[in-house]
């Protein structure tokens, strides 16, 4: 257990932290099995709005570095193509 008041805070911190982290990475999960649930039942329609409402959250979260911009390009690049191909 953090035994100084500095380490004490930076605990609090990384709490609050981990807790806005969970929630964001979970909402652009749900963001991105919209699509895959679309594609499935082969609803071009509805697989390409899901699609342009996941692309801003798997941007946000590169920006705020919860998830690699890499890995945002290759989710959207991945999903762009699966979608094109329905």
């Amino acid at each position: 257990m953090a035994n100084s008041a500095q380490a004490k805070k930076r605990a609090r911190q990384a709490e609050v932290s981990r807790q806005l982290n969970a929630s964001q990475r979970s909402a652009m999960r749900t963001k991105v099995k919209a699509i895959r649930k679309a594609i499935i039942a082969g609803d071009k329609e509805q697989a390409v709005a899901a699609f342009k409402a996941a692309v801003p959250v798997l941007d946000r979260m590169a920006r705020k570095g919860i998830i690699h911009k890499n890995t945002a390009a290759r989710g959207k690049s991945r999903l762009n193509n699966a979608v094109r191909a329905m």
